[in-house]
């Protein structure tokens, strides 16, 4: 039980990287997203029919990772800025 639980956390994962390179190099996908975040899911899932409640972590997992990615980037600006790469 615990392997099937562990494969499931890894899907969701990838699916969630998946997901965040779509909408990360896609403006109008990104607009959408923002607007309402469940709905963009669930058209980038081919209109998944999954409870909100299942699509809200998948939501959050992939806010977290665009914050991250945004943040790196900022980072990596200042780093040559100030002289670092």
């Amino acid at each position: 039980m615990e392997g099937r639980e562990e494969r499931n956390m890894d899907d969701i994962k990838a699916k969630i990287e998946e997901l965040v390179k779509k909408i990360g190099g896609d403006q109008d996908l990104l607009a959408k997203f923002k607007a309402d975040p469940i709905a963009a899911v669930k058209g980038l899932l081919g209109g998944a029919d999954l409870p909100k409640e299942q699509l809200e972590p998948i939501v959050a997992g992939i806010k977290a990772k665009l914050g991250a990615d945004k943040a790196e980037g900022i980072l990596g600006k200042l780093g040559g800025i100030l002289g670092g790469k």
